[in-house]
């Protein structure tokens, strides 16, 4: 059996736990090319954004993705986010939350570094050896 990360049951716990003290939740997110945010608003390549229930819509948190749609400068917007791109949950009010160390991409499409096909051999005299 694979093994369950609890990274979504613990954003699900501080979620809920912000909701019921009446805190205002923030989810600090590592944005990369799976992530679908409003990129107006992307800084040094982080977001950070109010996913409160006054703040967001249809909002779902499952073991993959968190998604909810929101209002950015009055236009509703759909939100995508993986689950493994989610740096913390946290309460304004305070600060308290949850933490987690978000990996590098491990892709070569996420890191840019798309394999290349190796080069042809130099043109010229053949390089060969007779072994016996």
């Amino acid at each position: 059996m694979p093994e369950v990360s609890t990274k979504p049951y613990f954003i699900r716990a501080i979620y809920e736990w912000c909701s019921d003290c009446g805190f205002t939740t923030y989810l600090s997110v590592k944005v990369d090319d799976r992530t679908r945010v409003p990129a107006e608003y992307v800084k040094n390549g982080e977001i950070v954004l109010n996913v409160s229930l006054n703040a967001t819509r249809n909002l779902t948190i499952n073991n993959e993705l968190v998604q909810f749609s929101a209002r950015f400068s009055g236009v509703s917007r759909e939100v995508t986010i993986p689950v493994d791109r989610v740096q913390g949950i946290f309460a304004r009010e305070n600060g308290q939350g949850a933490f987690f160390t978000v990996e590098a991409p491990t892709t070569p499409e996420a890191t840019g570094d798309a394999a290349e096909p190796p080069n042809p051999p130099s043109p010229g005299k053949a390089n060969l050896k007779l072994v016996k």
